[in-house]
């Protein structure tokens, strides 16, 4: 792991892992690596489209990816291809490992969205993570989990999220 990088150019790959496994691995490029947060700029990585009913993620969006060293979450922002915000997709994670040029997290199932505009804040997949077994497995890591999920939606409802992503 590069502890206190500070590399803002250049292109990583990132990894999400889910239960041991490779969820998606694709390219980003860079923004920041200040030894705590890294930032990375990447479009949509999945296949197709992707709706949820209340967002869709679709070939054509950018996604810019907050990661930190020492928190159990990461932001992302999506926008659509011509700019337009859409919203943030919260990922509950493990804290996010470098390794050269890979980023690495693990996904702990639980997820938060927020809208452009911050009416809608969500709680997602609480029903699948309580299905992982985690808790049994790894109490402390789901108390965290637990924990994250909690003050992330904290700062998703107030001002608060704006100064995380400054």
């Amino acid at each position: 792991m590069s502890a206190n990088s500070s590399d803002s150019a250049g292109v990583l790959e990132v990894v999400l892992t889910k239960a041991a496994r490779t969820k998606v691995r694709y390219p980003a490029v860079l923004l920041s690596d200040d030894g705590t947060r890294l930032t990375v700029r990447a479009p949509w990585a999945g296949e197709g489209v992707r709706d949820f009913g209340f967002v869709r993620f679709e070939p054509g969006d950018v996604f810019t990816e907050y990661y930190w060293r020492d928190r159990w979450y990461a932001v992302k922002e999506v926008r659509a291809g011509d700019g337009t915000l859409k919203g943030w997709y919260c990922d509950i994670t493990r804290p996010a490992v470098r390794s050269g040029a890979e980023l690495t997290v693990e996904d702990l199932d639980l997820d938060l969205w927020r809208s452009a505009d911050g009416t809608d804040v969500r709680r997602l997949d609480e029903g699948e993570f309580a299905a992982s077994g985690l808790a049994e497995s790894d109490p402390e890591a789901a108390a965290a989990a637990v924990s994250a999920l909690a003050a992330l939606e904290a700062l998703a409802r107030t001002d608060g999220f704006g100064a995380l992503l400054a």
